[in-house]
């Protein structure tokens, strides 16, 4: 029979496998303001936007210029084009007797080609096309010459829907909820902070793991406060006006401190001894930098948007960082329960050891079942779900977060004798003993 950590091992394999072969499902909502310099590419992806039936687009460019070393490149072979979701899969599927070209397909939505600039030197073009029909948009930038032909221009795009008192919402329709979403989440933190403050401050024993908790609580309280603020701003201006730095500089704070906090846990670190193994100490200088290092680098691709080269690649390499990351922050907990078994077997205190088992598995799949659910179950409701409806993977994703701290802070409260040290005053040794050799125990 497979082991625990076999079995969850293969399991997060296989899930972050097909994370990384996913489609992205990026909605930009907010302004585009882009430059494309001598770029050759057929195909880029400008925005994606969920309209509802009072939709606008609006597509301003400038400076535009396109030549080829080979022929004089037609400019009707490059233009820009409005693709439907649903209309994805007959546009993209290869059909030998139609045009190759995405600016001639039947299941798009031209709305210019380079052709309809006014006249050099300003190579213009400014207008605002409504959208009618409600799906989730993709706006594309087509480049069909033969040669490749390098295109460069200054580019702006707004999507947006118009509200029944006339504002625009620059948010997609699935994202529209996402402020008062978050405003609600970090109510409930601002809750959970000052009585989680109180324990620290009204209980004894308490250990330094139990400050880091406090850190944590106040990293996820901001995070999603300045997250409110950032989509609200978004929602209204069409620009998160600073919110967003905010909101990403404790996103980064809250990821470190959480997979920070998983990690000394799962050693023991506070509650049962004061210091770290070597081997855990090397876990967490690979831990933290490596997470530093993934969360700056996807708030610093996440503003290029979905127009950036490459995309899918770098997309890969943050997921499998993660991957490794989850992977680390459970060797702890691991070797934590293995070091309990085989110290059980000469110490004599196998009830007591047992006690400390029992709460080391709790701890291993909760984080398992917590890492699961906020890498792969959003994940497949955001895929699964009517893009109006994008919202409820949110929803999901703060519901599980929030069970997961509730369930870590109450088990690690600080109390006299916590869920580490606490005796069944029924079990003897020899119970215990019996108990322990058990396969259950196993990993």
């Amino acid at each position: 029979m497979a082991s625990l950590i076999e079995k969850s091992s293969l399991l997060l394999l296989l899930f972050f496998f097909s994370l990384l072969v996913s489609p992205p499902l990026t909605t930009t909502a907010e302004i585009i303001n882009l430059e494309l310099s001598a770029d050759s590419r057929p195909l880029i992806l400008l925005d994606r936007f969920g309209f509802s039936t009072r939709g606008s687009l609006s597509l301003s460019l400038s400076e535009a210029t396109f030549s080829s070393s080979l022929s004089v490149p037609d400019p009707s072979n490059l233009g820009f084009v409005l693709l439907p979701n649903s209309n994805l899969l007959q546009t993209l599927s290869p059909n030998p007797t139609s045009d190759p070209c995405i600016l001639a397909s039947p299941y798009v939505r031209l709305l210019l080609t380079l052709r309809e600039l006014t006249p050099p030197p300003f190579n213009s073009f400014n207008r605002t096309f409504p959208v009618r029909f409600p799906d989730e948009y993709a706006l594309f930038f087509a480049n069909c010459a033969p040669d490749a032909t390098p295109v460069s221009m200054s580019l702006r795009v707004e999507s947006y829907n118009t509200r029944p008192d006339g504002s625009a919402d620059y948010l997609s329709v699935g994202d529209s909820p996402l402020p008062t979403i978050y405003s609600l989440a970090s109510l409930v933190y601002l809750s959970f902070l000052p009585l989680w403050l109180y324990l620290v401050k009204s209980r004894r024993p308490v250990h330094r793991i139990h400050l880091l908790m406090a850190g944590l609580l106040l990293a996820k309280t901001m995070n999603l406060v300045f997250a409110a603020e950032d989509r609200h701003h978004v929602r209204t201006y069409g620009t998160s006006r600073g919110w967003g730095f905010l909101s990403y500089l404790f996103q980064l704070i809250k990821g470190v401190l959480l997979f920070t906090v998983i990690a000394l846990i799962g050693t023991g670190w506070s509650f049962l001894k004061p210091f770290l193994h070597d081997r855990e100490n090397k876990v967490l200088m690979v831990v933290v930098p490596l997470q530093v290092l993934t969360n700056v680098a996807s708030v610093a691709f996440a503003g290029t948007g979905p127009f950036a080269q490459d995309r899918l690649a770098w997309r890969g390499a943050f997921v499998m960082v993660d991957f490794v990351c989850c992977f680390l922050i459970l060797s702890p907990v691991v070797w934590s329960i293995r070091r309990l078994r085989e110290t059980s077997k000469t110490d004599g205190k196998a009830a007591r050891n047992l006690a400390k088992l029992l709460a080391f598995r709790k701890f291993y799949i909760v984080v398992i079942g917590y890492l699961y659910f906020t890498r792969v179950v959003v994940l497949a409701i955001r895929t699964i779900v009517s893009y109006e409806y994008r919202w409820v993977s949110v929803v999901v994703e703060e519901a599980v977060g929030l069970a997961f701290y509730v369930f870590v802070f109450y088990m690690f409260r600080p109390k006299e004798k916590n869920e580490y040290f606490a005796l069944d005053d029924d079990i003897d040794e020899e119970a215990a003993m019996v108990a322990l050799r058990e396969e259950g125990f196993e990993l």
